[in-house]
């Protein structure tokens, strides 16, 4: 690109969605720099979905110790030590991050380490440095969301951020949210004997999953000994010398409770990154909520300003951001690109155990789309791969539209189900339908049968039920 700035392309941010789209616009041809004021890697390397996924590691360790008597093994004495397994994840964190660091180096990408913000539509300012750009890519991301008047201090009310790295457990634990962050360390917390009340405002736990699917999540957290309160929303959080009071209101009989704990895990979702980094000064357009309005190549309304990731809050998960970033970084370089205008495509995934897994739409949501539906339904307590595993919970669930078998929705819990999604989201990708999946021949004995088999029952022939 001939133009008189310093770079083709600036990447604000450096995450999963910033990094990604970084590497995509350097492998294109164009003179790269990223801007990232703290860590590479942004939150999920460091702070969310890699360090939880080691804890949740040691987590499902100890839940299968504690299963010594059904596997025919005893010892006395165990000792687990959280220490140890907070400071693997970091390990495994830190890993990743001088990963991304080499790959900028690999792809020629010029790291500038500081707060970057826009002075106007082709320059941003980084700690008293200007760098200019013929295009720009905001991947700022988003940040903890609080409930009102509710500040984290890291010592008795918490975000995950600062979960993740804490190594001293507390004795009670309360979390307010339901969704996957909050039921990913409600299970963690639970394993190593830390008592966990989650607080869920909407009826059900991981409230845009099927409610089939988390009515089996609940039951599970009920048997492993999480009280969770669903229906019930958190009225006021109190710190108190010895540690945090929490009035709930039990929504359906309008009683209210006051839990006692010794902290509070706040995980109601996330708020975009947008203040501060001089969207006014470049003229980009945000909602009333603040997240990035964008089409679906990720423009903004400036047209060489582009919004990935969490920013633009089209769903905020960072196999999303990256698929956006590398959506970005093409329809930049005037390649060849894909648009992303249907999200219920993007694989959902909640890594506690039993996993859950899901694409697409819910029964319920399809029912009120006006669809014509057949269902098909397999347990796992029926494929063998999952009985050898000691790993029955669970099942594969995939909706279908009757008229044409389009795959409307799959949604699974279970072991492993979130390895499972590819071929689910391959097939709705490529318009194939539970025909093609049935006729697939699925090797045996592996946890995919379900998914065979549910294709065959959605068509009205299950073979193993």
């Amino acid at each position: 690109m001939s133009h008189p700035y310093d770079y083709d392309v600036v990447v604000l941010g450096g995450g999963p969605g910033g990094y990604v789209a970084a590497i995509r616009a350097a492998q294109l041809g164009l003179k790269t720099a990223l801007i990232e004021k703290e860590n590479l890697g942004g939150v999920c390397l460091n702070w969310g979905c890699i360090p939880t996924k080691a804890l949740i590691r040691n987590a499902d360790i100890i839940r299968l110790l504690g299963r010594g008597k059904e596997f025919g093994f005893k010892f006395t004495g165990l000792e687990v030590d959280y220490r140890v397994a907070v400071k693997r994840s970091r390990q495994v964190a830190n890993r990743l991050v001088k990963g991304v660091g080499f790959l900028m180096r690999k792809n020629g990408i010029e790291v500038i380490q500081g707060f970057g913000q826009l002075t106007d539509p082709h320059t941003l300012e980084v700690e008293g440095k200007r760098v200019t750009a013929a295009n720009i890519i905001l991947a700022t991301g988003a940040r903890p969301a609080l409930l009102p008047g509710v500040e984290a201090d890291g010592r008795h009310l918490l975000t995950y951020r600062q979960a993740i790295v804490q190594e001293e457990l507390p004795e009670r634990l309360i979390i307010v949210g339901a969704g996957p962050i909050g039921m990913e360390f409600a299970y963690v917390f639970n394993a190593y004997g830390v008592q966990v009340t989650v607080v869920e405002m909407l009826p059900h736990v991981l409230p845009n999953e099927d409610p089939e699917v988390a009515a089996v999540v609940a039951k599970a957290f009920r048997k492993y000994g999480v009280r969770l309160l669903e229906g019930t929303r958190t009225e006021a959080i109190e710190t108190t010398d010895s540690g945090v009071q929490v009035r709930v209101k039990h929504l359906e009989s309008g009683e209210e409770e006051t839990l006692v704990g010794d902290q509070v895990l706040i995980a109601i979702g996330v708020k975009p990154n947008s203040a501060g980094i001089g969207l006014e000064t470049a003229g980009v357009a945000t909602d009333a909520r603040g997240w990035v309005t964008v089409n679906e190549v990720m423009q903004t309304n400036v047209p060489h300003i582009y919004a990935i990731g969490d920013l633009n809050g089209r769903l905020p998960l960072a196999h999303v951001a990256s698929a956006q970033g590398v959506v970005a970084a093409e329809t930049i370089a005037g390649a060849e690109t894909l648009p992303l205008d249907d999200y219920s495509n993007m694989p959902r995934c909640t890594y506690c155990h039993p996993q859950v897994a899901s694409i697409g739409l819910t029964e319920a949501q399809a029912r009120e789309a006006g669809y014509e539906l057949a269902v098909g339904k397999f347990p796992f307590q029926a494929n063998g791969k999952a009985l050898g595993l000691g790993e029955r919970e669970g099942f594969v669930k995939i909706i279908m539209d009757a008229k044409y078998h389009e795959i409307l929705g799959v949604h699974m819990v279970g072991p492993e189900v979130t390895e499972l999604l590819p071929e689910l989201s391959l097939a709705r990708m490529l318009e194939l339908t539970p025909e093609e999946i049935a006729r697939n021949v699925h090797a045996h004995p592996t946890l995919s049968e379900a998914i065979m088999e549910a294709a065959h029952a959605a068509l009205g022939h299950a073979i193993h039920i």
